[in-house]
């Protein structure tokens, strides 16, 4: 249901710009990285113990006036995102790469020669690739699916992954005079990324992406 009311949200925020773009509307791109991690409950509802994973995260953006010193910004960015877990004899990385759709409103009042950009908005993501890597190079490859039978599980659960991601982004950063920008951004997922095991109704297991990004960016 969350991921619906995103959806709806998003395109209807899409919507708005279609109707109400104004010739000051101006075009970025956004390059940094992620300091992601999964979290949330396990199997048998106990919090999970993954460590941040760094991975690149860069896109694009239109900014579109919706007032004085407010914009519309809807973008489309390439993220690396996942965790690692450090265990007694071997670590393991999981790396998740996805495509963002995100959808953010911000509020850029001129401070100094430059501007400050405060901002929130919601995103939804759609996983494109995955890796499991464990220390010994056996790498697995991730697959992409809503729901798993009780035999997937039992050979390979924390190989799947649902296909989309959705929650909501933090933005605080700083706008030069020469349309360089350096930015900060938290995300929290909030949907689960794990997929629905067949059958299976007690299942606690909740995986939800979160983490936050560094990123520079210009301003055409």
């Amino acid at each position: 249901m969350k991921t619906k009311q995103l959806l709806a949200l998003a395109a209807g925020s899409l919507l708005c710009l279609a109707v109400s773009a104004q010739s000051k509307t101006t075009f970025g791109v956004r390059a940094g990285v992620n300091f992601q991690n999964i979290t949330g409950d396990d199997a048998a509802g106990n919090s999970m113990d993954g460590k941040l994973k760094v991975g690149f995260l860069g896109g694009v953006n239109a900014e579109i006036p919706v007032g004085i010193d407010f914009y519309l910004q809807p973008g489309v960015v390439y993220a690396m995102k996942g965790a690692k877990w450090e265990g007694g004899t071997s670590d393991v990385k999981v790396n998740l790469s996805y495509i963002e759709v995100p959808v953010n409103f911000l509020y850029k009042p001129e401070v100094g020669t430059g501007r400050v950009i405060l901002g929130f908005g919601p995103y939804i993501a759609f996983g494109v690739s995955g890796k499991i890597k464990p220390d010994n190079g056996n790498d697995v490859d991730i697959t992409f699916k809503n729901s798993i039978s009780q035999a997937e599980a039992t050979t390979g659960y924390g190989t799947y992954f649902k296909k989309i991601d959705a929650g909501g982004n933090l933005l605080f950063g700083y706008e030069m005079s020469n349309n360089l920008s350096v930015q900060l951004n938290a995300q929290l997922g909030l949907v689960k990324i794990n997929p629905k095991i067949d059958g299976v109704s007690n299942d606690e297991t909740s995986w939800k992406n979160t983490g936050f990004g560094v990123s520079l960016g210009y301003r055409f």
